[in-house]
């Protein structure tokens, strides 16, 4: 650590955290695992490879920075798996989608598998603000290798299961029954337990319509169906709705199995570029998308051109910035039989929300459980963009949690939970992960003031380690090949001595700089104790430890004799190490 970098943390560590704003909550954000049945039996029920594209059409649905999304391709192993990726920019879309593409088929089928794994995934890699999900396919029954039995299989489901839903991993089934013998009943028990919905169709068309659906569901969006229609071979106009300001994104998805031309008019008349620095279009053969970023309120038209006697089904999805928040309760005890007044407003981009149009056809309901019973009712409450107003009557006394639900025909929100303790007039409280409101705002700043001190302390005693950290020295070596994932063909083993790099040593530095291998540089190696190396990986490359993805991304420790397998996303390549002393 410079003199100059521990002045600047002096600096910081002296300002109050009270001081320091947090940005405004905006858009929810994703961490998605998209978990499909890969085996030899969906050759039959998806002869195109649709549910391929309905996981690309997922991702390009996704926002176009801040949401991870996931893939595990299974049969009664995992064959290919992607860990969650953070998507910050087209290429990074594009990086999902490629991977999707090339997966292949294999036989058997274990669906405890592929939601064990999907669990891990998401176990390893999602962050806390984010909404977690899975979303598992498969066309039927388990069709085990003989060296398996049903019994381990339904052991392994059933832990998978209780995590999920220890872990508020919500899961979405989707039951692809081509031949009529899918078990529908163990799908709806995995999406019932674990708080998510079944889906079930008997043609793999259905599946792009059926993931938009999912998109939108965990979100708390609505589906807007668009005017379908038969082509004709001519530009056919479709009218968009805009219906307010806070809409962040609007993705217009076109389901068609032939190709289709697609402009875009706006409000004022004018034909937009697509894409564009506010428009992102992507498109497959089994659909194409319309992703407008900020769009203007207003009637917007869209203008398709399909091959004559082409059905072609439009959907609309709104992504808001958009929350709902409920004010603080008037009093700080209540009793059985208390009236509670409830206020709330809608906020968005951090402002309370001043357009009339959100706040027009909606409706407003105080959403009550008695965490005694877990009972949970419903309480109409009065709406009008002056804001969201009623009253509840305390029933017992009995501890409450209290939300505000909005929702019109685009949206549906609630705001942060409340916990109202009526057993002998306790206080009410923001439940936990609420608004902790005005209260104790001085113990906070005056709080992070002791905080920073401490801190400061600390960080001067640990400058010096730090230093030496950086400079500690590495012992042994590692063997690496290098395997063309095309042909097959590997390189004879490269061994590399550590011992000439201090602090740390990039991965591409041990491939000798070469270009080819340039997204390298993100995995780094530092000397760990007792011999080892603590490994991370800020690159996209997928790293595996004994079959089994390995999240190096925080830190992962490898020991010796320890083999990882290294699969490149730049190049069809793959790297094995191995780690001597």
């Amino acid at each position: 650590m410079t003199l100059g970098a521990l002045a600047l943390l002096l600096v910081l560590l002296t300002i109050p955290v009270a001081a320091i704003a947090a940005p405004a909550a905006t858009d929810t954000k994703i961490d998605a695992v998209l978990t499909t049945d890969v085996s030899t039996s969906m050759n039959e029920s998806d002869v195109n490879k649709v549910s391929y594209e309905a996981m690309k059409m997922f991702v390009d649905m996704a926002s176009v920075s801040g949401d991870k999304i996931g893939v595990v391709a299974y049969t009664d192993q995992i064959l290919r798996e992607k860990a969650l990726l953070k998507i910050g920019s087209a290429e990074d879309k594009q990086n999902l989608k490629t991977f999707i593409d090339q997966l292949t088929r294999g036989p058997y089928t274990d669906i405890a598998v592929g939601l064990d794994e999907a669990v891990k995934v998401l176990e390893s890699g999602s962050e806390k603000d984010h909404v977690p999900m899975i979303v598992l396919l498969t066309d039927g029954n388990n069709s085990l290798n003989p060296s398996k039995t049903q019994e381990q299989s339904d052991k392994v489901l059933s832990a998978a299961i209780q995590k999920a839903k220890d872990k508020g991993y919500p899961v979405y089934t989707i039951g692809l029954n081509a031949d009529g013998k899918l078990n529908k009943d163990k799908l709806q028990k995995i999406s019932d337990e674990t708080g998510g919905k079944l889906f079930v169709t008997s043609t793999a068309d259905k599946l792009p319509q059926i993931l938009s659906e999912i998109y939108a569901s965990h979100l708390k969006l609505r589906v807007v169906p668009l005017n379908g229609f038969t082509a004709n071979g001519q530009f056919q106009d479709v009218a968009v709705n805009i219906p307010n300001g806070s809409v962040l994104e609007a993705n217009i998805s076109i389901m068609s199995s032939q190709p289709v031309e697609v402009k875009l008019v706006d409000p004022a008349g004018k034909e937009q570029n697509i894409p564009s620095d506010k428009i992102v279009y992507t498109s497959s053969s089994a659909y194409s998308l319309i992703k407008i970023l900020n769009p203007t309120q207003g009637d917007w038209t869209l203008k398709v051109k399909g091959v004559p006697q082409e059905k072609i089904d439009i959907n609309l999805v709104y992504n808001y910035d958009l929350q709902v928040v409920m004010d603080p309760l008037v009093s700080k005890t209540y009793k059985a039989g208390d009236g509670v007044s409830i206020k709330a407003h809608l906020e968005s981009g951090g402002q309370k929300a001043a357009d009339a149009e959100l706040y027009k056809d909606a409706k407003a309901a105080l959403i009550v459980t008695d965490t005694d019973t877990n009972k949970t009712s419903e309480v109409p409450l009065k709406i009008s963009d002056k804001g969201i107003e009623g009253s509840w009557k305390v029933a017992d006394a009995h501890s409450y949690e209290l939300k505000v639900k909005v929702e019109n025909t685009n949206f549906s929100r609630e705001s942060r939970p409340v916990v109202l303790n009526a057993k002998g007039g306790s206080a009410a409280a923001p439940a936990p992960g609420g608004d902790q409101g005005k209260e104790g705002t001085n113990w906070v700043t005056t709080g992070s003031w002791i905080a920073g001190l401490l801190v400061l302390v600390i960080g001067a005693l640990f400058a010096l380690a730090y230093w030496k950290k950086a400079n500690k020295g590495f012992f042994g070596q590692v063997v690496l090949e290098i395997k063309d994932e095309e042909t097959g063909e590997r390189t004879n083993p490269q061994y590399k001595k550590l011992n000439a790099f201090k602090g740390k040593v990039q991965l591409h530095q041990l491939l000798s700089l070469a270009p080819e291998f340039a997204e390298t540089k993100g995995i780094v190696f530092k000397p760990g104790p007792g011999d080892t190396l603590i490994m991370y990986n800020q690159s996209d490359c997928t790293i595996e430890k004994g079959g089994r993805v390995f999240d190096a991304s925080q830190g992962k420790e490898v020991k010796k004799n320890d083999r990882i397998r290294i699969t490149l996303q730049n190049v069809n390549k793959s790297i094995s190490l191995e780690y001597l002393k």
